[in-house]
C-alpha cells in the first residue's frame, strides 16, 4: 500500500501597495485566501489607532500629543483572510473604524513618526508569526515595513476609476468629491516624511483601471505562485 507525501508549499510573504481604491483590500483578501495564507489590513491599523485617539480626546491636529498617546491603546489584528477583525482595547472596532471621521484623521496621525514606528513594529511581528505565509497591504509594505518581501506589488488606477469604485461603496458618495478626497489623501501620502506612499524598486505594478477585480486577483495570484515555484 502506498501513500502520497504532500510536499507542503514554501512560505511566501507578499507586501501589496497602492493608493485607495486600486482594490488592495478585496484582492489581497481574496488571493489569500485562495492560497492559503494569512492577511493583515495595515491600514486597518493606522485606522484603529485614529478612531482611538478620537474616542479619548486627543487633538489629532498635535502631533505632539498624538506621539505621547501613541503607545497606549492595544491594537491586535486577526489575520484570517475569510474573516479579518481587529479590536482596540479588547473591543471590536471593524465597523467604527471606516466612518468618515476617522476617514477624514488617519492621514495626519499616521504621518506623526511615533505612531509609524509602533505600527510598523505590530506589522512586523505579525508577519513573522504568520508560518505559512502572508498577504500585507498598505501603502509602505514593500517599501519600509517588510522590504525583504519575496513578492511586492504596487496597484494603481486613474483617480477616476478609484473615485468611482469608492463611491460605489459608500451609497449617495458625490463622484466628484471622493475624487477630489482621493487626490488629495495620495498627496498626503506620498507627501509625508515618514515611510511615504511610493512603490519599491522590485515591485511588480499592476494597473486596475481596466481591469475586473477577478482579473487583477488572477494576476496577482500567478505572480505569487511563480515565486512560489521559483523558491
Amino acid at each position: 500500500m502506498s501513500t502520497t507525501v504532500e510536499t507542503a508549499r514554501p512560505s511566501v510573504i507578499v507586501a501589496i501597495d497602492g493608493p485607495s481604491g486600486t482594490g488592495k483590500s478585496s484582492t489581497s483578501k481574496a488571493v489569500a485566501a485562495e492560497l492559503g495564507l494569512s492577511y493583515l489590513d495595515t491600514g486597518a491599523q493606522y485606522r484603529a489607532i485614529t478612531w482611538w485617539m478620537l474616542n479619548n480626546g486627543i487633538d489629532v491636529s498635535n502631533p505632539e500629543e498624538i506621539a505621547t498617546a501613541a503607545a497606549k491603546p492595544v491594537i491586535v489584528s486577526g489575520t484570517d483572510p475569510a474573516a479579518p477583525t481587529i479590536t482596540v482595547d479588547g473591543e471590536d472596532a471593524a465597523g467604527p473604524i471606516r466612518t468618515q471621521e476617522v476617514t477624514s484623521k488617519v492621514s495626519a496621525v499616521s504621518a506623526v513618526p511615533e505612531v509609524r514606528t509602533l505600527i510598523t513594529g505590530l506589522q512586523r511581528s505579525i508577519a513573522a508569526a504568520a508560518t505559512g505565509g502572508i498577504v500585507v497591504e498598505g501603502r509602505d509594505i514593500g517599501t519600509t515595513v517588510l522590504p525583504d518581501a519575496d513578492l511586492k506589488i504596487f496597484l494603481t488606477a486613474s483617480p477616476e476609476a478609484r473615485a468611482a469604485r469608492r463611491s460605489g461603496e459608500v451609497k449617495g458618495s458625490d463622484l466628484t468629491v471622493t475624487r477630489e478626497a482621493l487626490i488629495k489623501r495620495d498627496a498626503a501620502d506620498s507627501g509625508r516624511k515618514t515611510s511615504p506612499l511610493a512603490k519599491a524598486d522590485d515591485a511588480v505594478e499592476v494597473d486596475t483601471t481596466e481591469l475586473t477585480l477577478q482579473q487583477v486577483i488572477e494576476c496577482v495570484v500567478t505572480l505569487v505562485e511563480g515565486k512560489r515555484v521559483a523558491a
